[in-house]
């Protein structure tokens, strides 16, 4: 089993899209990146802890391949929106990918550069097209319960059908091949 630490936007919406994927063997949502330890979400939306909101992706790599998983990544979110995703707006939805060592790191680093080709800079612009950072793994804290699968738990909630749902059908049309 592999484990990426990936952060980009709310990450009800990463958690959905991943577990509609084969070979995921867990999703745990949470606070990693920041400052104050054992941070409350309410904290965390207050932008003051540096964290960012993230997902613990563990995945079986003989069923589903790394790059997948990172492409998938570069697939649910948009990269190139700077401490941002649609109307969420704060460092806690920034994209990022917390790399445990420098294997990991080089790996993140080529699937950057791999989503830097195929997304463009945003329309008016000049600015570079991805802004993901990569950022060393700390302290990894899990969300609260309610947040764990919520996609799940809430189908019919107002922000999972009109933001998660768009995300979670867009990775299901691109990896297809890899639906749980």
């Amino acid at each position: 089993m592999q484990t990426y630490v990936l952060a980009g936007g709310c990450f009800w919406c990463l958690d959905a899209a991943y577990r509609a994927l084969t070979g995921i063997e867990e999703v745990v949502s949470g606070y990693t990146g920041g400052t104050v330890p054992a941070p409350s979400y309410e904290l965390v939306c207050t932008g003051a802890t540096g964290h960012a909101e993230a997902v613990k992706v563990t995945f079986d790599p003989e069923q589903i391949p790394a790059d997948v998983i990172l492409d998938a990544f570069f697939t649910m979110h948009d990269p190139r929106q700077l401490n941002r995703q649609g109307a969420d707006r704060g460092t806690q939805y920034r994209s990022a990918m917390f790399y445990a060592d420098a294997e990991q790191k080089a790996t993140f680093d080529a699937a950057r550069r791999r989503a830097s080709e195929l997304w463009d800079a945003p329309v008016g612009t000049t600015e570079g097209s991805v802004v993901t950072t990569l950022e060393p793994l700390g302290e990894y804290y899990d969300a609260e319960d309610y947040h764990q699968d919520f996609f799940a738990k809430n189908p019919t909630q107002g922000y999972c059908l009109a933001v998660a749902v768009p995300k979670v059908n867009k990775v299901r049309a691109s990896f297809s091949q890899y639906l749980a």
